[in-house]
């Protein structure tokens, strides 16, 4: 089974913890450079809250270390096999959806496998990812809603898409039955804009 809410919060908290002091980062630093307040950071860290995936790709992105990175322990073996049910749960809709990282690889060139649920009426908005990220998605059951760049895109049961990640789009479910379906992202790259701005040590 995954780790419930709780759980997973304080696995996030203890490895965002872990990575800023392993870079001599105060609070502060990793707010400035990953654009969220101080107190998100302290509550991150402390896990007394359940951060939006955009909040933690933001601070995976400048910690350089990839959101997948954010739900393991350091130091991860050359293989791990997520078993069914044992995914972290990142997104929890309000009629019962869940977006549940099942896999990932580590940085710089960060690749994540996703699985989605979505109950009838339920949407879940993604901010826009670096430049460069790319998205793969295949629906399994029900109808899925995929909006870029406020162009709606309808897909069926049996349906794949590909799409660059770095603008906003979002993901809806407007039929009367759920929708399932795998998502794959990948972002090349991460952290190298921190560097690139001399933000890194």
């Amino acid at each position: 089974m995954g780790l419930d809410a709780e759980a997973l919060a304080g696995v996030i908290g203890s490895r965002v913890r872990h990575e800023r002091n392993a870079r001599n980062w105060t609070l502060d630093r990793l707010a400035e450079v990953a654009g969220v307040s101080r107190r998100m950071v302290v509550n991150v860290e402390q896990g007394t809250v359940n951060p939006s995936i955009g909040t933690l790709l933001r601070l995976s992105d400048a910690l350089g270390v990839g959101l997948p990175a954010l739900v393991e322990p350091p130091h991860r073996a050359r293989t791990k096999v997520t078993r069914a049910g044992g995914g972290a749960v990142l997104w929890r809709g309000n009629a019962g959806g869940r977006g549940v990282l099942v896999a990932g690889t580590e940085s710089p060139d960060v690749l994540e496998l996703w699985e989605w649920e979505l109950a009838p009426g339920e949407e879940h908005a993604s901010e826009a990812h670096a430049e460069g990220t790319r998205e793969l998605l295949h629906v399994h059951d029900g109808t899925l809603v995929v909006t870029l760049a406020g162009e709606p895109l309808t897909l069926s049961a049996g349906d794949a898409l590909s799409f660059v990640g770095d603008e906003v789009h979002s993901y809806a479910n407007t039929g009367d039955v759920p929708t399932r379906f795998s998502l794959a992202v990948y972002e090349p790259g991460v952290g190298s804009a921190h560097r690139r701005d001399g933000v890194d040590g």
